[in-house]
């Protein structure tokens, strides 16, 4: 899983990597917390499915994190591992993680939305590229 941390002026994003588009998919969720926490703090206590639809690779992406942003809002959940399957315009996944406890993880900002500016998904040669930004 691979993915790094885009400057951008008044938001944050990230560009993630992988070998399918599963694997990008994954590490932009990833990407999209450590943003929000230090992932290294972040125990696999609890697991959640989520679904997601787009038609196109961009609004699934987007459709995915906004899915997990809400379990993040309604349950106060933090997630560090994640598992997607991509059926044309349907992904179901599971993410991994636990209750946020502002007692033991580096809180570094809450994402509050998923943005569409420079939103793109690409395939490259080796893989998959996504690049979001996200409203902070």
């Amino acid at each position: 899983m691979s993915f790094e941390v885009l400057e951008h002026t008044a938001d944050a994003g990230i560009v993630a990597r992988g070998p399918s588009l599963e694997a990008a998919f994954e590490a932009a969720a990833a990407g999209m917390y450590s943003l929000m926490v230090d992932l290294d703090g972040v125990q696999e206590l609890t697991s959640r499915q989520v679904e997601a639809k787009g038609q196109d690779p961009e609004h699934l992406l987007s459709n995915w994190l906004l899915e997990l942003l809400i379990l993040t809002e309604v349950e106060n959940l933090v997630f560090r591992r994640f598992e997607v399957r991509i059926d044309r315009e349907r992904l179901t996944g599971s993410a991994f993680g636990e209750e946020l406890d502002l007692a033991r993880h580096e809180v570094r900002g809450m994402v509050k939305g998923v943005t569409r500016h420079m939103l793109a998904v690409e395939r490259v040669q080796g893989g998959y590229v996504a690049r979001v930004i996200f409203d902070m």
